[in-house]
């Protein structure tokens, strides 16, 4: 059992610094980062509203997301730091008429960019290990992506074709 005990501590010791070096290749790196993002945004399907949106503007976007978070993981209180951050996040998504599953995806796509620019920059690659956990974890995340986009897309469906359904019935 202490073996257990001692493999569990290691493991989440690991974890942690696996973590932190993340964090801090992010916010360090938050302007490449932006760009490759931006780049994807702007030509990617699922994010068709960014299309035609300015380049500095989207990337001042992303810059702003991974500058926040390391302050957002750093926080003795993640929950109402990220509240802060992700309520302007969606008033000002809002504001610009960018639907709920575009936002989202675009939220989506600045996580997958953070691990594309860790794993582009070799920097967790130390361990067989730790390449297969990321690559398991990758897949992973991959496949949650494309739910929360569909049920976010069919949700924001729903309520237009609602709205269209309250507007025949006051005519």
């Amino acid at each position: 059992m202490a073996i257990a005990l001692y493999d569990y501590s290691r493991k989440r010791v690991t974890m942690k610094a696996f973590t932190s070096k993340l964090v801090d290749l992010t916010q360090k790196n938050a302007e490449a980062i932006a760009l490759q993002w931006a780049k994807d945004v702007k030509t990617n399907a699922k994010t068709y509203t960014y299309h035609e949106a300015s380049d500095d503007k989207i990337i001042h976007q992303a810059k702003d997301f991974y500058n926040n978070f390391q302050m957002m993981f750093l926080n003795e209180s993640p929950y109402e730091q990220a509240e802060e951050i992700f309520e302007k996040y969606a008033e000002e998504r809002y504001r610009e008429g960018i639907p709920l599953h575009e936002a989202l995806y675009a939220l989506i796509l600045m996580r997958r960019h953070m691990w594309l620019y860790a794993e582009f920059q070799a920097m967790f690659n130390a361990e067989l290990e730790h390449r297969q956990a990321v690559g398991s974890l990758s897949r992973t995340i991959l496949m949650f992506d494309y739910i929360i986009y569909v049920v976010a897309r069919k949700f924001w469906k729903l309520m237009k074709l609602e709205l269209l359904a309250i507007k025949k019935r006051s005519n």
